[in-house]
């Protein structure tokens, strides 16, 4: 993909960041607690729908890096405040453990009195013993991969000297690039899945509105950024 592919890519991120934005929408107006048996369908069906959302994000991020690679690194659809938030083209995987922690820790606290008197309010506030057991462990898993990811696209760095005195062959080189990206973006959400896998629906719904409203406001303070540079 050239640059006109590369704005291909910048297109299909807006048609699906609107999209994004409609599932949370919905997401957020589902009854929450769910009281019925229906609820818990239209919420379960609601977390998968956004679930592949993401997992088509990534299943096109990872042809566009393919026909032109160098330009998804760049990430011309993001803002200089995303991309300077990047690790190798994307969110750190590990960020979404803090996000679980902050969201449990908040609502937590506003929920003490209640949970106090020994009433469960279900949401992630109200993570068990187990859960949080689950979460610690994936959170070690993903610290591991994500550290080995790291240093094979440090050693890639290492080796640009090869590429400026024409010692290597760049087609090879870029191909090893492809290759930590896709393990990069395989692991982004795999981790995410893995996460909503261990919540409940009620659960995992809020975590993946508070996930997005994180990913909407980093965007909406760069874009606002960029505009104020005159950075269009």
């Amino acid at each position: 993909m050239s640059s006109g592919g590369g704005g291909g890519f910048c297109n299909f991120y807006e048609t699906w960041l609107e999209q994004l934005h409609h599932l949370v929408r919905q997401l957020t107006a589902a009854p929450r607690p769910p009281t019925t048996p229906d609820h818990h369908y239209d919420l379960d069906v609601l977390v998968g729908k956004v679930m592949s959302h993401y997992a088509e994000y990534y299943r096109v991020k990872s042809v566009a890096a393919e026909r032109d690679t160098l330009s998804v690194f760049a990430a011309p659809w993001a803002s200089a405040l995303e991309r300077s938030l990047h690790w190798i083209a994307g969110w750190r995987p590990t960020t979404v453990f803090h996000l679980v922690y902050s969201e449990s820790s908040i609502l937590f606290e506003s929920h003490i009195i209640d949970i106090l008197r020994g009433l469960r309010t279900g949401d992630l506030g109200d993570l068990s013993p187990s859960q949080f057991r689950r979460v610690s462990e994936l959170q070690c898993d993903t610290v591991r991969e994500e550290n080995a990811i790291t240093e094979e696209f440090s050693e890639w760095q290492d080796s640009a000297s090869e590429l400026v005195n024409a010692r290597a062959d760049l087609k090879e080189k870029i191909g090893r690039l492809v290759s930590v990206l896709r393990k990069a973006d395989d692991l982004r959400l795999r981790t995410f899945q893995s996460v909503v896998d261990l919540l409940t629906p009620q659960q995992a719904a809020e975590f993946l509105i508070a996930a997005a409203e994180l990913q909407f406001g980093v965007r909406g303070w760069g874009v606002n950024h960029d505009r104020l540079r005159g950075n269009h």
